[in-house]
């Protein structure tokens, strides 16, 4: 019996960060003793024992509860478990921040508002030996702190990205083994214009979005060995200056002059800046979380030197400086070449530069306070050759932890679901962004709505949401309820739209179900409410959504106006079916949280708004009004369709994905939904024969092309290679990247789940084109691992390994099964219900994964089948008719039915149909008679 790891509101050692006055501890547990037998414990100490939680059952690997914290406080925690033969505990730790406790500490700055880099000096000097150290401390726009010239924390770009006017995050840095090397100590802060001053938005951005002026406060608390306390504060006594960074923003990059000597110091400023809006931080850090190697260096055929880093990633570049003194090396970043040369128009205004000008001294040198995104650097002014290893690129991204992958035997498969945590890490950016690359990088609403139920399978985020949706509640504390269209809003009062406002209640939501935590619903309860409530005020239509500005199905292919990109989907049906989505939601959390007038109340409303968008949008006899995929998919997905009638609209939707060549055409809304209301539908076959097309519109289209991240639009590469000339191309943008969650679902088969992967329904849906799938998902239970392999044997052997955590339980529910499988060698009936341990699950499925033709199949398919061919061409002239390849190119998604009766030079009798069809069923794929033949030799 072992204790693996604790968790504090979903931290691991939190220093400084606002815990609420509430704990929910995590751990996960290696134990061979049965769940009923084993107890757990808690116990919380400072100086004395402040928390008990005794001896209890273990119905579950988490405590929950209020707890009464002091400012500045280190507590230590040990949790324990026990058995009648073992017991185990564990330590950790947290550690809380300044909480309510008053800044003595006042802010400071420099009499010189314009300067780009400011720097704050303190010299003094500690006469005795330091047993514990912590600077609490802040910047505005963005900082870096040194102690003794060495970096204070490894975090960037901090205090991160809020509302700044409203709140400003302080972190907290154990600074102990910094103030060890001497008595005299120099603690200096370097600040940038950041977000909150710097150019920043749309159309070519604004200046001082928040303030005009960078400026810092901190207090650095001392203990020493004999326990007596000193603290430094930020005040009148400090100096400042300019740094060597000349210019610097967000989307603008670095310029930095190392041959700038740091001179002309003067006292600072003592600012009449809030205090008030200080509070202890919610942000995880942003980090350098890897290093990728340059793979390239290419000589384009306009003669410039392009790094490649293979991948397309958000950071920055770094380098050893190798140049002499006052030379300056240019870096430009892009994320894709065009006829072999650097390009990055796409990034429109952001110039997204880093500039360096030498100071001969030979080190590693790197950007302080912006980052890009991209994959190429172009490199100008160097005056010495260049080599691989003096250049490397740093991925930064929220630090969290990655909890999920998957891995098929289809290699484009595998890179679409790389380029989708790709994605997730380059926009995860402390606010979950659009795209990391141009003048944007906004925490759009709408796009973190749709992916975050990928997002929190991917990435234990729930600590990053929890932020976020502070800064979606602080939006609409400002705006009535309504949410902006991102969150900061940085001075943009647009808002007010479905799916991008009821992020609002979808976020949370979602968030408390993947984690089973409500401390997420406590924080943003009456924010949730007061987005429902906005919306029932400023609808013209009651208990449906109509009269407001919408995005409809943003980036849809089925619109009849190629100018706008809100596509065919009605907007107001649109609007409404989320109107009922977030009502909903907000009457399950309100049940949760025991709120119960509430809950009656929004269920009431939702039920209400359910039969008003039945009345407008569904005949009696189950028509929907609107044959779009979209349409069909919000139907089927938030149940709008009287059971009995599910079956037509089911049936109405492929019909629709047929004349579509089944291919979506589906945006924002409809993407991350068709797949999965096909396959809870009994659609999978066409679920997973859309998830694999290759040809435009489709997931894998961009994977042939290159891409190692997800575009913004379906096109926004030609099949040229060329950029598509719409614009707004993004080739980093997680939206469409929303799809991964149904591969976790349905084709690894983590189906559902409860109270935090407690209880975890494991249900594939196989298919023969994906024939061996492994992946996993690490709950705070710990790692739930799965493997499948269809097909192993002649006999037809599906096998399927688990390996369950302790604590967790696990349904397992398999398809074309007889009832009976082997588990562990020993035969079991499902539903099996399985609990810690490993286990091997085989059995014959009562029909095999070998796929074999039908007459159903286009004829493209078909006639790329030589062997197949030669067999069904003496039967009927219609083989010879489609070897013409301008008959095929005509014909390619007809079925031979279909040519049967649309063509009236096309004729197929009864008998040859059943000829054509008695060979086709007993023809397996082409592709699946290359596995046989692999299987054979194997």
């Amino acid at each position: 019996m072992e204790i693996n790891q604790i968790t504090i509101n979903h931290l691991t050692e939190p220093l400084g960060y606002d815990l609420d006055n509430h704990l929910r501890v995590d751990f996960n547990l290696t134990s061979s003793a049965a769940m009923q037998d084993t107890k757990k414990r808690v116990v919380v100490k400072a100086d004395q024992e402040i928390y008990d939680s005794d001896w209890q059952d273990y119905k579950n690997n988490f405590f929950d509860f209020a707890i009464n914290l002091q400012p500045r406080t280190r507590y230590e925690l040990t949790v324990s478990v026990k058995n009648a033969n073992d017991e185990s505990s564990k330590n950790s730790f947290f550690e809380t921040g300044k909480m309510a406790e008053p800044f003595t500490a006042s802010w400071i700055g420099n009499s010189n508002k314009d300067l780009q880099n400011t720097l704050l000096l303190k010299n003094f000097a500690l006469t005795k030996p330091v047993k514990s150290a912590r600077l609490y401390m802040t910047g505005l726009g963005v900082y870096e702190a040194y102690l003794n010239k060495e970096k204070v924390g490894n975090e960037i770009l901090a205090p991160g990205v809020t509302a700044y006017d409203q709140l400003v995050q302080v972190q907290t840095y154990d600074v102990t083994r910094l103030l060890q090397k001497s008595s005299d100590q120099e603690l200096l802060i370097s600040l940038g214009d950041g977000w909150y001053k710097g150019n920043f938005g749309f159309d070519g951005g604004q200046d001082n979005i928040y303030g005009d002026r960078q400026m810092a406060i901190a207090e650095l608390h001392v203990q020493y060995d004999d326990n007596s306390t000193e603290t430094i504060l930020s005040d009148s006594s400090w100096k400042t200056t300019s740094g060597k960074i000349t210019k610097s923003a967000i989307y603008y990059g670095e310029d930095y002059d190392d041959t700038h000597v740091i001179a002309d110091w003067e006292p600072v400023t003592v600012l009449d800046h809030s205090k008030e809006i200080l509070h202890d931080r919610l942000s995880l850090p942003l980090k350098v979380n890897e290093y990728l190697p340059v793979k390239e260096i290419i000589t384009t055929p306009a003669g410039e030197t392009v790094l490649d880093f293979g991948q397309n990633h958000a950071g920055w570049p770094e380098f050893f400086n190798r140049e002499n003194s006052g030379t300056t090396l240019k870096l430009q970043v892009g994320e894709i070449l065009q006829n072999g040369n650097f390009y990055r128009d796409n990034l429109r205004e952001a110039r997204a530069a880093f500039h360096y000008t030498s100071n001969g001294e030979q080190k590693w040198v790197r950007p302080h306070f912006t980052y890009y995104g991209y994959r190429y650097v172009k490199v100008t002014g160097n005056t010495k050759p260049l080599t691989k290893e003096d250049f490397r690129s740093a991925v930064i991204y929220s630090d969290m932890k990655t909890t999920g992958a998957i891995k098929t035997d289809n290699a484009k498969v595998n890179r679409l679901l790389a380029n989708v945590m790709w994605s997730q890490k380059s926009n995860f950016f402390d606010v979950p962004t659009d795209c990391p690359q141009r003048d944007e990088r906004l925490g759009w609403s709408g796009d973190a709505d749709i992916f975050s139920s990928t997002a929190v399978l991917n990435m234990d985020a729930y600590a990053f949401f929890k932020k976020y949706a502070r800064d979606m509640q602080i939006e609409q504390n400002n705006h009535d309820g309504m949410l902006t269209m991102y969150a900061p809003a940085m001075g943009n009062d647009s808002g007010g739209a479905a799916i991008w406002g009821d992020a609002a209640t979808v976020i949370p939501w979602t968030v408390y179900e993947a984690y089973g935590d409500p401390a997420i619903l406590r924080q943003n309860y009456s924010s949730m409410k007061a987005w429902v409530d906005w919306i029932s005020q400023s609808t013209s239509t009651p208990n449906l959504w109509t009269g407001c500005f919408q995005f409809g199905d943003w980036l849809s292919l089925d619109g009849e106006n190629p100018a706008m990109p809100t596509g065919k989907t009605d907007e107001d049906f649109i609007a409404s079916v989320y109107y009922y989505y977030s009502s909903s939601i907000v009457s399950a959390a309100a049940k949760v949280l025991g709120h119960q007038e509430d809950a009656a109340k929004y269920a009431e409303q939702a039920k209400a708004i359910k039969q008003a968008i039945r009345a407008e949008y569904i005949t009696n006899n189950g028509r929907l009004a609107i044959d779009t995929q979209t349409a069909y998919a919000l139907a089927l997905r938030f149940d709008l369709i009287p059971e009995e009638q599910k079956k037509r609209v089911v049936s109405d939707l492929v019909t629709r994905l047929g004349k579509d060549n089944n291919h979506l055409k589906t945006g924002f809304v409809g993407t991350p939904l068709i797949c999965q209301v096909l396959s809870e539908n009994g659609e999978h076959k066409l679920a997973t024969q859309i998830f694999l097309n290759e040809d435009f519109p489709s997931w894998l289209y961009a994977v042939n092309l290159g891409a190692t991240t997800i575009w913004e639009r379906w096109n926004s590469v030609l099949p040229d290679g060329s950029m598509n000339p719409e614009g707004m191309n993004s080739l980093n943008h997680y939206s469409i990247g929303a799809i991964m969650q149904w591969v976790y679902q349905q084709v690894l088969g983590l189906h559902h789940q409860e109270n935090g992967y407690q209880k975890v329904e494991f249900a594939p849906q196989f298919d023969y084109r994906l024939k061996h799938v492994q992946g996993h998902y690490e709950s705070s239970y710990g790692d739930l691992q799965i493997e499948y392999q269809l097909e192993k044997d002649e006999k037809h052997t599906i096998e399927i390994n688990l390996t369950i955590p302790f604590g967790q339980t696990v349904t397992v529910k398999l398809p074309r099964t007889n009832g009976q499988v082997q588990v562990n060698g020993v035969s079991e009936s499902l539903p099996l219900t399985l609990t810690g341990g490993k286990y091997t699950i085989s059995y014959q499925p009562v029909t095999s994964y070998i796929e074999y033709y039908n007459l159903a199949m286009p004829a493209k398919q078909i006639m790329a089948d030589q062997e197949l061919v030669e067999k069904l061409e003496p039967i009927n002239d219609v083989f010879g008719f489609l070897k013409d390849p301008k008959n095929l190119e005509t014909f390619s998604g007809s079925s031979l039915t279909e040519m049967n009766v649309m063509l009236p030079f096309i004729n197929i009798s009864d008998d040859d149909f059943a000829k054509i069809k008695e060979i086709m069923v007993q023809t397996p794929l082409a592709s699946e008679r290359k596995f046989l033949n692999e299987r054979r030799t194997v």
